[in-house]
């Protein structure tokens, strides 16, 4: 079984030029990614929170992270807006406390946010207090997080091809192709 960073590099070389201005961050993108892919092989539901921006992403992701031609099991994956449809709408940290609980109470602790945005949105709060969130932040660094620019011309792009990467790497480790634990 293959590590997971050697995995990713051959992975993103053999993308060709496409995905080369990967290569240099490889390593901050195996850390989060490796734990995030472990804890869904445990059985963890993700939680889904992007910015306001990044709406259409979190669409894309959900409509195709268990589409309809997979040759993998299904995968617990769900919007924070499903779960509470005004999650836009709450401000301070004692209404956070008031949905996390919920949330706690409903996937029993099995369960890690993915955010997708810039650091500074009131939506990113939740995922950032917990320490196995998984976050693709903008514009910000943060422990164990892999960083974009927000203002990079090609981020769209760049978010589409991190997806398939990460479908990638979760198909290789469900298929035991690649260790994610190393």
């Amino acid at each position: 079984m293959q590590d997971f960073a050697q995995w990713s590099l051959d992975t993103i070389r053999e993308e060709g030029g496409s995905l080369s201005w990967l290569e240099e961050q490889r390593f901050d993108w195996t850390n989060p990614s490796s734990h995030a892919i472990e804890q869904i092989l445990n059985g963890k539901t993700i939680i889904l929170v992007t910015d306001n921006k990044r709406k259409w992403f979190e669409s894309y992701i959900l409509s195709t992270i268990n589409g309809e031609k997979l040759d993998r099991p299904l995968l617990p994956i769900v919007s924070i807006d499903s779960l509470y449809q005004h999650y836009s709408d709450i401000s301070g940290g004692e209404m956070i406390d008031m949905v996390e609980d919920m949330i706690s109470l409903s996937y029993k602790e099995d369960y890690y946010f993915w955010y997708i945005g810039v650091g500074d949105d009131k939506r990113a709060d939740i995922a950032k207090r917990r320490d196995n969130s998984y976050l693709w932040l903008f514009d910000e660094d943060f422990h164990n997080a892999f960083t974009l620019k927000s203002y990079d011309q090609l981020l769209d792009i760049k978010l589409l091809q991190l997806f398939r990467l990460f479908d990638a790497s979760l198909n290789a480790a469900m298929f035991g192709e690649v260790d994610v634990s190393s």
